[in-house]
């Protein structure tokens, strides 16, 4: 099956060559593995005197009478005129028909197939597939035919859906008996599944409907489980091989700050999560975890509680966010937590002077600092901790695997690693690209916070928005108004934002209100000192691109609106709307949209309005964008599958996911008898296991 695809026969080094730049086809198992992406009734011919009055796609029985070239604008097109008993019509070719010319017989009949374009009256057929009847019947039958992702460029180079039908038919036929079971027989006994050997037949040439759904179920059960096998099996694998700190202790640090500094009750949901960690901590295994947790739900305190246990066992802790803003809000808020306790904490990024950091790096290196709170500026190769026991990395998604793995340098025994998000990941999503790691979900709010009302308003409403933004203001609130950044185009959001920002200068004119702006272009001190001017309450109303998006944490702000709504994702939305709310007085967000939206644009937009949950909204927000959007995976690879679906196929997910852990469970090494299928399927997936596949 590893078998190069040039050496099949019909292929050659030039088709080969096509098929790896455009199809990602290099051997005859990838050729065998790429599946129909939809199916056509081929058991039914049309006379021409009765072909729909349509463009749909059809069959005919026929004999080509005659050819010419007619001249057109650029070049010519070359027509044939094909009949039967009952009519007659064109076939056409605007291109690649030179080496088409030679090979057509007249008066010899043919199997034509394509979609009908009427003129007047006249039907044509653009770029028909076409064979000659006898080598049609010779051919593999089936009820449906099968028809294949392709490009313009394999088109053009003459490699049609026939062309990609018969190779697929040939390879068939010539490696009947070479399909292995992957599966192991009790299994495909209990989900009702049928072989590999049938699944493969009746995925590219069906017999039935009820055969293809069947084998494509088995394919995809088969996908899905190899898959989950790997990520289980590399979780598995890694708490055997990676050895971690033990933190045996829960401490004097960690109990004193628990008694006497914690500044609120912590949630059922933070209580369970601490639990959870606290005995990852203390296993001798490293800890690999994901924390999930909505916008405001209190992850910053688990993080602190966490690192708290790694200072009780002689160990340091880090905590990374990707912007500087994020990192200032953490280091902040953990700063005025840790008041009173003796406990060292500072911050490093790419802002921080050269003067600080010489101070900070002997600090770090002494041991005398306990928790550094940073950006990327963290990973450099310069900073070196004492002893650093347990990294943190928030908003995990927008840091490299690269980047990530410079912190396991940064020690002989890799630190404990828990990974944070405020962007809720579907359950489906987590299973796929998470499947290694362990998960810990925060599903709560603190309590006294009130949901956030939500509503849409067009931009014609706006004098009442402002209307009701002087309310608020007199009530001593304030408020973030925030414009779309799209980067192919800074220039035009830089207009947005300045034509906005004069808009709203005219209508709460000073000194009655004080305006802050921030936004990507300008220096980071000045950013620093406007965002300062709006927390110390200065400043009434925050102008801003989506640089507010995370780690703005105002109380006092209680109104959100976003301007131009209908250009932002869900979950941008949803952070954003989480910038209010945090304080005990009602919050309100206002998407503020043009009157002609899409279809998507108004589903995300009421969904916004109708949920706060953001577990809902990321739900719909994968069916709307897709796994690959959704999560970035494209650059994880995680999610190229080849004919399962993460959306559409949920329930398959879960039963290969709950099986693959059980087969885990009883039998990780494959001994059983019945798993020996199981060992050589995995061996043959060439399963990576370096050090890139450890890292979360």
């Amino acid at each position: 099956m590893q078998t190069e695809i040039a050496y099949l026969k019909g292929v050659g080094p030039e088709r080969a060559r096509l098929l790896k730049e455009e199809l990602n086809i290099k051997t005859f198992q990838d050729l065998l593995h790429f599946f129909p992406n939809r199916y056509i009734d081929r058991s039914r011919f049309h006379p021409i005197n009765q072909l729909p009055n349509t463009n749909a796609e059809v069959q005919i029985k026929g004999v080509i009478t005659s050819i010419e070239y007619v001249q057109q604008k650029r070049g010519k097109r070359m027509v044939a005129h094909f009949q039967d008993e009952t009519g007659s019509m064109q076939l056409v070719w605007f291109r690649g028909y030179q080496w088409l010319r030679d090979s057509m017989r007249l008066n010899q009949p043919y199997v034509i197939f394509g979609r009908i374009n009427w003129f007047k009256g006249q039907a044509s057929m653009p770029h028909p597939e076409m064979e000659l009847e006898h080598v049609f019947q010779q051919g593999v039958k089936a009820a449906f035919y099968p028809i294949y992702p392709s490009s313009e460029k394999l088109i053009n180079k003459g490699v049609s859906q026939r062309v990609i039908q018969k190779l697929v038919a040939s390879l068939l036929q010539q490696k009947e008996g070479e399909f292995s079971e992957t599966l192991p027989s009790y299994l495909l006994n209990h989900f009702k599944l049928i072989s590999k050997k049938e699944a493969l037949h009746q995925v590219h040439y069906p017999s039935t409907q009820n055969l293809l759904s069947r084998a494509q179920m088995r394919l995809k059960f088969e996908e899905f489980f190899y898959m989950q096998l790997q990520l289980i099996l590399k979780n598995h694998q890694r708490k055997q091989k990676i050895k971690g700190h033990v933190f045996a202790a829960v401490g004097s640090v960690f109990r004193n700050f628990f008694d006497n500094h914690l500044p609120f009750t912590l949630t059922e949901a933070q209580k369970r999560v601490v639990k959870e960690i606290r005995t990852d901590l203390g296993t001798g295994r490293q800890m690999n975890r994901l924390l999930q947790g909505d916008v405001g739900s209190g992850k910053t305190i688990v993080a602190l509680l966490s690192m708290l246990i790694a200072i009780d066992n002689g160990f340091q802790g880090t905590l990374v966010a990707p912007t500087e803003i994020l990192a200032q809000q953490h280091y902040h808020s953990l700063k005025s937590l840790l008041e009173g306790t003796g406990i060292h904490c500072a911050l490093l990024t790419g802002s921080s002077s050269k003067k600080e950091r010489i101070v900070l790096h002997q600090a770090l290196e002494s041991g005398e600092l306990s928790i550094l709170v940073g950006t990327h500026a963290v990973f450099e190769e310069k900073v070196q901790f004492h002893n650093l026991g347990l990294a943190i990395i928030d908003e995990q998604h927008r840091f490299g695997v690269a980047q990530r793995a410079k912190l396991w340098q940064k020690n002989d025994i890799p630190p404990h690693v828990l990974v944070m998000t405020a962007t809720p990941i579907p359950r489906t999503l987590a299973m796929s690209i998470y499947g290694d790691l362990d998960i810990s979900l925060i599903d709560t709010l603190p309590p006294g916070r009130k949901p956030i009302k939500t509503l849409h308003r067009y931009d014609n409403n706006r004098l009442a928005v402002f209307g009701f933004v002087k309310e608020q203001i007199e009530l001593g609130r304030q408020v973030y108004i925030v414009y779309p950044l799209i980067q192919e185009s800074e220039t035009l959001d830089y207009k947005d934002l300045m034509d906005g920002y004069e808009s709203i200068s005219r209508s709460f004119p000073p000194p009655k209100h004080q305006i802050s702006i921030v936004h990507g272009k300008m220096k980071s001190e000045d950013k620093a000192y406007e965002m300062e001017r709006f927390v110390q309450g200065k400043t009434q109303i925050m102008v801003a691109t989506t640089v507010i998006e995370v780690g703005v944490n105002v109380p006092n702000a209680s109104v959100m609106i976003i301007e131009s709504a209908e250009r932002f994702g869900l979950s941008q939305l949803h952070q954003l709307r989480g910038r209010v709310g945090r304080g005990s007085e009602q919050s309100y967000c206002i998407l503020m949209s043009g009157s002609k939206l899409s279809e998507e644009g108004k589903t995300r937009l009421q969904t916004m309005v109708k949920s706060n949950d953001g577990f809902e909204i990321a739900e719909v927000d994968l069916r709307l964008r897709g796994p690959g959007n959704l999560m970035g995976t494209q650059q994880s690879g995680v999610l190229q599958l080849k004919i399962a679906d993460v959306i559409k196929d949920t329930e398959l997910l879960k039963a290969a996911r709950d099986t693959a852990q059980q087969i885990i469970k009883k039998d990780s090494a494959f001994n059983n008898k019945d798993h020996q299928v199981i060992k050589r399927t995995l061996s043959a997936l060439r399963f990576d296991s370096n050090i890139w596949n450890f890292i979360s």
